[in-house]
């Protein structure tokens, strides 16, 4: 396949319109809103945006700024002024959308408030991005991507137990995960339009996105947690190593991530039948976590004698799921990216370089960024494209009407991907059907002691109907197969091929239903020599040069990403806005389509102006940074008062290294001639952070971010579980709610929506079913089975049900619907 999007492609925001006002670190919203087909309209200010002069350069050329704003039409608008003012008006009513951050004027004061612009054009949807909303006791502080990594929780659970400080993440996972959440925001929004008729404002925080995308407290885990909530782990970084662990090679390191007991059976016989574990016990993933000190050096003693590339080559070969940690140096050498499509040359950010090409495949071809000028041109100059279509409305729209009501979608994903995607469009009205099978469980059905649901289920499942279904019996092929033909939406994310194996590939839905939309993911995407190969979250991680990231710099077991679930939550919502894209475009063209994307790609779009450094000048490369990150002194993790409490700092700049010293009594600091200049200051970082930890030691973290914050210095406490749900910030804001599943004696605390919203109703709050739970209701309510064909259907084990199932027999209507639903 040619990794450069065909000519032919229909991309399906076609026809939608954004006027992308953003010159922060959101700026990849626009970019991927452009690739899947919208036209966005950059908005610069004369002389050019700040963050062409911010970012990641090679020469003189800004890789980051050339990466984010891919895609997009530039226009210079000068809103300082009336007649600018007037312009940007003009290019809002006329828009579907507006993206802004405010960091280069106030809105406000230039007479160009949400409202306002909602006022001319009551269909436009505002979304307004700020680090902690537009309200709230947080709203006018100062954030940093480790401010937020502190503020999420995402700080409490990275690193080691046995290292004294706790490990920030790579600096780029914030901004960039949270751009993520922001395009699913800004496709919600357009479903919006399209089901109730009225425009919205909504106000994002970065904040409480990265609370909901970047390993959630209150979100579906991996597998290998066995259903064990965050809420149980230690006070202390948890040592998470043993979950997928990492065993040193002849030339590098690989990690393993055996789960399943087919992958166990691989694992015994490769280490050659081992009689310490050849006990049926072992086939249980606990049991052999438990067993980690005599096992793992067992592993490890046979992987010694292997280079990298033969430990991941006869790992998949015996079904063992393996990969080697990769630098970038690895990743952009590795022919396989490049056969996939995932890295493609990039002329236009700089000679010879290398980028990743985008996050997507629609209907089996890679979509990259559309080829526009994006010369800058004065907004009065500015003449639009003719526009095919904007949000059609469905049929029936009215104000209280949900995003997805009336949209059926069969959910055959698992795990955390599978879990997240499906709940998206439950939450907001769809009919979303888990399928399910107990010959093929769900590995997020695990629980440690075996009780009915598990709390990540629980989040991970919320409103959604199970349907136990045998997709191996004929019977049951027969019965997907209508379900398929009165539905909207497939959602996968099996290895590429497994539904295709089932009889099901994209040629045999479209013959059942035109207008189906099928959505895929994997570890490596559908095309090239890896694409079948096994893989999971920590194995992506690692082959995309994240793990070697996420580390302490120099210490051969200081891999800290174990416990993280990245990118599962981002690229279920990848997924999502892809969807709601391809409904858009079914709207006007009344064909389904395909949405595949790779979990690599969203490691890659995440990395990206880096990687694509590394490509110019290898010794770009990004490297661990640890607690270090360099560039000025007063940066880094300083442990508070209390117990394993700790502040993030994160101080550039001379006018917020005074204002550090000043706030911890030493203003002598800032008047130190030697201490003039950044260069200088980080030579005596050591001194300078004794400092700032002496002062910290004595205060709560609170207190300690609350005074330096005053004084307009980006901090902040590390919160944890518990401290975000009292958190009187996100109390003010509505950030959480209360699910009420019947398994558990209370209420459990849940995420709500994606941003504060006007005229969007908050997500629905139904319980998550048991696996099979309603067999019985759904095919009586969606194909109008009788009564004794479902029990004929579950004797011969074509259908589930799960035991401790309550719900009546429900009694079939003659109104059922039997043909492909219309309204979504």
């Amino acid at each position: 396949m040619d990794a450069v999007s065909s000519p032919a492609l229909d991309r399906p925001l076609t026809g939608i319109r954004i006027v992308d006002a953003v010159d922060g670190p959101l700026q990849t919203v626009g970019r991927i809103l452009s690739d899947l087909g919208a036209e966005v309209i950059r908005i610069e200010a004369p002389g050019g945006s700040p963050a062409r002069r911010e970012g990641v350069f090679v020469g003189t050329d800004n890789l980051t700024f050339g990466l984010k704003n891919r895609g997009k039409r530039h226009v210079t608008v000068d809103v300082t002024g009336g007649p600018g003012a007037a312009e940007f008006l003009r290019l809002a009513a006329s828009s579907d959308v507006v993206i802004r951050d405010g960091s280069a004027w106030t809105w406000a004061d230039r007479g160009l408030s949400a409202a306002a612009m909602r006022a001319a054009n009551p269909r436009l949807v505002v979304v307004e991005m700020s680090d902690f909303g537009s309200f709230g006791d947080r709203s006018s502080w100062h954030a940093t991507p480790d401010v937020h990594a502190a503020l999420s929780t995402v700080l409490s659970r990275s690193g080691l137990p046995d290292i004294d400080e706790p490990l920030l993440p790579p600096e780029f996972l914030a901004y960039e995960s949270a751009a993520i959440q922001a395009v699913w925001v800004v496709l919600l929004e357009l479903a919006h339009v399209r089901a109730s008729g009225e425009g919205d404002i909504a106000d994002f925080s970065v904040q409480e996105a990265l609370i909901q995308i970047l390993d959630p407290v209150f979100g579906i885990g991996g597998s290998a947690r066995a259903g064990v909530p965050l809420s149980d782990l230690p006070r202390g970084r948890p040592d998470a190593r043993h979950l997928y662990p990492i065993f040193r090679t002849t030339d590098g390191w690989v990690r393993i991530c055996v789960l399943a007991k087919r992958q166990w059976q691989g694992m015994f016989e490769w280490l050659g039948r081992p009689e310490a574990f050849a006990d049926p016990r072992y086939d249980n993933t606990q049991t052999r976590f438990a067993a980690a000190a005599t096992l793992y050096p067992m592993i490890g003693s046979m992987f010694a004698g292997l280079t990298m590339e033969e430990a991941v080559e006869q790992g998949q070969q015996r079904g063992v799921p393996t990969a080697a940690l990769a630098e970038a140096a690895d990743v952009l050498a590795q022919q396989a990216f490049r056969e996939s499509g995932s890295f493609v040359d990039a002329p236009d950010l700089a000679a010879g370089a290398v980028a990743p090409a985008g996050w997507f495949e629609i209907d089996d071809q890679r979509v990259s960024a559309q080829p526009v000028d994006t010369r800058p041109v004065d907004a009065a100059d500015f003449a639009f494209t003719p526009r095919e279509s904007s949000p059609t409305l469905q049929p029936g729209a009215h104000a209280r009407r949900a995003p997805f009501e009336g949209l059926r979608v069969l959910d055959l994903g698992v795990i955390v991907v599978g879990a997240e995607l499906g709940r998206l469009f439950a939450d907001y009205g769809a009919e979303v059907i888990k399928i399910e099978s107990s010959a093929f469980p769900d590995g997020s059905r695990q629980t440690m002691g075996g009780e009915l649901i598990s709390e990540g289920s629980s989040w991970g499942m919320r409103n959604k109907r199970s349907l136990g279904l045998n997709l191996r019996s004929e019977e049951g092929r027969r019965l997907f197969s209508e379900l398929v033909t009165v539905s909207d939406v497939i959602l996968t994310n099996f290895k590429p091929g497994t539904l295709a194996s089932l009889g099901f590939d994209m040629p045999t839905l479209l013959r059942l239903n035109p207008r189906i939309v099928l959505s895929e993911s994997s570890a490596f995407g559908n095309h090239g020599p890896w694409s079948r190969r096994l893989g999971y979250g920590p194995l992506v991680r690692a082959s995309a040069g994240l793990s070697t990231l996420w580390s302490y710099p120099g210490d051969d077991d200081g891999y800290s990403d174990a416990i993280t679930i990245f990118p599962d939550h981002v690229v279920a919502r990848l997924n999502a806005a892809a969807i709601v894209a391809l409904l858009l475009r079914r709207d006007r063209t009344g064909r389904g389509g395909r949405v595949s994307t790779a979990q690599v790609d969203a490691i890659f779009g995440a990395m990206g102006d880096a990687l694509a450094a590394a490509s110019l000048q290898p010794d770009a490369a990004p490297r661990a940074e640890g607690n270090d990150r360099g560039g000025d002194a007063f940066r880094g993790v300083f442990r508070a008062a209390g117990d394993d409490e700790w502040l993030v700092v994160d101080a550039q700049g001379d006018e917020r290294f005074a204002a550090v010293s000043r706030t911890i009594g030493r203003p002598d600091l800032a008047a130190d001639p030697a201490l003039a200049i950044a260069a200088a200051r980080w030579q005596r970082r050591d001194e300078l952070r004794a400092l700032l930890a002496a002062w910290a030691h004595e205060r709560s973290g609170a207190d300690a971010a609350a005074s330096l914050q005053a004084a307009g210095v980006p901090a902040g406490p590390m919160l944890r579980l518990d401290d975000i749900q009292t958190d009187p910030h996100l109390r003010l804001r509505g950030a959480f709610g209360q699910l009420a599943q019947p398994q558990f004696a209370e209420p459990l605390p849940t995420n709500l929506g994606e941003a504060r919203t006007m005229t969007l109703a908050e997500p629905a709050l139904a319980p998550a079913p048991l696996a099979a739970e309603n067999t019985r209701a759904v095919l009586a309510d969606v194909l109008d089975m009788a009564p004794e064909e479902i029990q004929r259907l579950l004797d011969a084990g074509d259908l589930e049900e799960h035991p401790a199932a309550q719900a009546p027999l429900p009694t079939p209507t003659a109104t059922t619907t039997t043909t492909t639903t219309t309204t979504a």
